[in-house]
């Protein structure tokens, strides 16, 4: 099931270095998921890796928000309670978090915070 989000999510930064080649820097994946040695999870967490963080994160500020945070699910995926909490703190932070399942839904979003 992880491999159709990962599809997905291919196709969206696909889309995105396409529309917008001047801002292709500024929109990067956190690789936070897949299968790792315990050690290697351990040194990630030492080095600063969070739990629930969003997959694809935009820096580039629109005047309303500092930068937009895309959780990437399957169709009928759903957030998990790290996400939400995650979701909770860059909100109050002054980010946008979205949730977005297909490459329609993260067209949408990232033209309409553009």
């Amino acid at each position: 099931m992880k491999n159709i989000e990962s599809k997905i999510q291919i196709a969206c930064v696909n889309w995105f270095r396409y529309q917008y080649p001047h801002l292709k820097k500024l929109l990067f994946s956190v690789p936070n998921g897949g299968a790792r040695s315990s050690i290697t999870g351990a040194i990630l967490k030492a080095e600063g890796a969070l739990s629930g963080v969003a997959d694809l994160i935009l820096l580039k500020p629109n005047g309303r928000y500092a930068s937009l945070c895309i959780e990437m699910k399957q169709p009928r995926g759903v957030q998990r309670e790290s996400q939400r909490e995650w979701q909770k703190a860059v909100e109050a932070a002054g980010n946008r978090y979205v949730v977005c399942r297909s490459l329609e839904e993260f067209m949408r979003e990232v033209n309409g915070y553009l």
